[in-house]
């Protein structure tokens, strides 16, 4: 696939990143040298130095013969005019635009052909703010992603010594949980992926990847580790986009503080949240965490700009006290490096939204796409097509499917016709005119069934793809 990606900041770095390594044809347009140069030492793509939103620019970057543009530069106006020159001019297939101001979420209108002609917008900011919400409902968890418009939740977390399946092999969490089904799609133990088997014995500080019916993720996490009491009090380091947007969605169910550096930015902030206490200081200034009782904080979030500054006040706010610290991180080498010590959870930004991006570049129907593992692994929805004749999976139970070795089919989600009634087992949970299906090896998929698929490395993805990928004769 040709691929021109508008913008060489974090988010266009990591696409840039995971494309080019599934054999694409990229292009970069940045206003910056420096940073192309620096792209073009790490990868195999091309760069043009010159602004997005220039119709010679961007036929200099091919726009004439390419099949997606990806606009991620820090500016919506740039990214927005860049989508209708290549839509108007240039005819160019499939156009993304990252866009940051709620004023164009709010009217979608304006991105609609007639417009902006933006096929899709992404918003990393509130990407990232819904990935947090999540993991303040779920303060047990590392991460916790939604499959199948929510109906199907995949949650990581850290088994703890004495949990009830700790040192007990998989097969018995039947008899733990009679009336639920769930699956275990992977196991990483000592950050060497396991797959998981019937017989394989969870231990302790494995990191276990379970998919489960929504409604029922509690239960299946409980059976792996002790449940945290519910957060009540949150503190939030930098009142910047995320940290405004987080503070707006979640002040009229928790108690929460703000802490922003900027005098003018925290003024905004105490006219614009209603239920929020913004405070004007350093996030790293011991004497102000002390003051604001920073040791009965359940959870303390560090979201400001600045990625050392997020782990110094993360650090500093663990050793104070604040029962769980979770830290923004851009720099990718950190994240490693910090998320192993007192740092509960290490964000990145650039790769929490780019599943986003992802599923309209994967070959065949992809609905969903989400970055694991700090980038090593995915999991990702894939619908079924086709027929017995021009599909490998359709008409097939999962056991009959060829084996890919660390590709894992969790469950499938399907649609009914019918009213939607009648017994099922226990690997069924319902909900309106759909089914959650836990996958077992004499599971048939069908036709239009969303299958979500766990692989524990990157490379694996071309293959998945190409087994859900229809035959030409289908058409």
């Amino acid at each position: 696939m040709k691929i021109i990606i508008l913008g060489a900041g974090q988010v266009g770095t990591s696409v840039a990143e995971n494309l080019v390594s599934e054999a694409n044809d990229i292009t970069v347009v940045d206003l910056e040298p420096a940073r192309l140069a620096a792209l073009q030492d790490r990868f195999d793509l091309r760069t043009i130095v010159g602004n997005a939103a220039s119709p010679s620019v961007l036929k200099s970057a091919g726009a004439e013969d390419a099949d997606l543009l990806i606009a991620v530069t820090q500016s919506d106006q740039t990214n927005l005019c860049a989508c209708k020159i290549a839509h108007t001019l240039f005819n160019l297939p499939t156009r993304i635009a990252r866009v940051r101001s709620t004023d164009y979420i709010e009217h979608p209108e304006l991105l609609d052909e007639r417009n902006f002609a933006v096929d899709f917008s992404i918003c990393p900011e509130q990407i990232v703010t819904d990935h947090i919400v999540k993991l303040i409902e779920f303060p047990e968890a590392l991460q916790v992603l939604e499959f199948a418009g929510g109906m199907v939740s995949l949650v990581a977390v850290r088994a703890y010594e004495g949990g009830p399946l700790v040192g007990h092999q998989l097969s018995d969490m039947r008899k733990h949980l009679p009336q639920i089904d769930a699956r275990i799609a992977a196991i990483y133990r000592r950050d060497t992926p396991i797959i998981p088997e019937g017989n394989t014995v969870i231990e302790a500080d494995d990191e276990v990847f379970c998919l489960a019916a929504t409604k029922d993720i509690r239960r299946v996490m409980r059976e792996l580790r002790r449940m945290d009491k519910a957060v009540k009090r949150i503190m939030i380091a930098g009142g910047g986009n995320i940290g405004y947007r987080l503070a707006k969605a979640i002040e009229d169910h928790y108690q929460v503080k703000v802490i922003e550096f900027n005098k003018r930015r925290a003024e905004w902030l105490a006219t614009h949240l209603h239920h929020t206490l913004v405070l004007q200081g350093d996030a790293t200034d011991e004497d102000l965490l002390e003051s604001e009782n920073i040791d009965d904080m359940d959870l303390f979030l560090a979201l400001t700009n600045d990625d050392e500054n997020n782990i110094m006040s993360a650090l500093l706010a663990k050793r104070m006290g604040a029962r769980r610290v979770v830290a923004l991180i851009n720099r990718r080498a950190y994240v490693d490096l910090v998320q192993s010590g007192a740092i509960d959870i290490a964000i990145s930004p650039a790769l929490v939204s780019i599943g986003s991006l992802l599923a309209h570049v994967r070959r065949g129907d992809v609905a969903a796409v989400h970055s694991l593992r700090r980038g090593a692994a995915e999991a990702l929805e894939l619908v079924a097509h086709g027929d017995e004749k021009s599909s490998q999976v359709v008409g097939r139970r999962i056991e009959e499917l060829p084996v890919i070795k660390g590709a894992t089919i969790g469950c499938i989600v399907r649609r009914e016709d019918g009213p939607g009634e009648g017994a099922d087992g226990p690997n069924v949970a319902r909900e309106g005119r759909y089914k959650v299906l836990i996958a077992h090896h004499d599971t048939v998929i069908q036709a239009n069934d969303h299958v979500i698929v766990f692989v524990v490395s990157k490379r694996l993805v071309p293959r998945v793809e190409k087994l859900f990928q229809v035959g030409l004769g289908f058409f």
